[in-house]
């Protein structure tokens, strides 16, 4: 006689009988790059920009670094009182528009350049607030270029802000030769 057939079998189990098991596979590329964290290298939650009202203060009274992938905007933060909920040191926010992709690039952007930033340690040591907003490059280009961009941004805004601090105040307008 025939064995009892299993009545109660879902349609997973029946999936993965007939296949075998699954597994996800990501590209060796995307990986590219990226070394195993340990706590002390992450991206703190205290190094980020997150509300709206500090981008467009950014975007505003900042001034702009321009690169082949990236336009970065900084702006030295005025001196909080003690107890301040803004942290000390240095707060990078990322903005990535809708015309550069779908959901998916868009995410994928904003996670290379997270990484980038978190491998460009040190950052600028003034109190000062970054958005960089990445061109459509960003998508296809190689890590170790965006890499290199991102370092190269750091290393300006810390020359401009010690010029800054330096020689008193500067007026917080683009750099010259380039229009707004």
């Amino acid at each position: 006689m025939d064995a009892p057939v299993r009545v109660c079998r879902n349609r997973k189990s029946i999936l993965q009988e007939s296949r075998g098991p699954v597994t996800a596979s990501v590209p060796a590329e995307s990986n590219e790059g990226t070394g195993e964290r340990s706590g002390d290298a992450a991206f703190p939650h205290s190094a980020r920009l997150l509300r709206h009202a500090d981008f467009e203060r950014v975007y505003k009274q900042g001034r702009k670094h321009f690169s082949p992938s990236l336009t970065v905007f900084y702006l030295l933060r005025q001196a909080t009182p003690e107890g301040a909920k803004d942290g000390m040191g240095i707060r990078i926010g990322f903005t990535v528009g809708r015309a550069l992709g779908g959901a998916v690039q868009r995410n994928r952007m904003k996670r290379r350049l997270r990484e980038a930033v978190r491998l460009s340690k040190p950052w600028p040591k003034a109190d000062v607030d970054v958005v960089i907003n990445p061109k459509k490059i960003v998508q296809t280009m190689e890590f170790e270029a965006l890499l290199n961009e991102v370092r190269q941004a750091f290393v300006v805004i810390e020359r401009k802000l010690s010029k800054v601090r330096e020689g008193g105040s500067e007026s917080p307008k683009p750099e010259a030769g380039r229009p707004s």
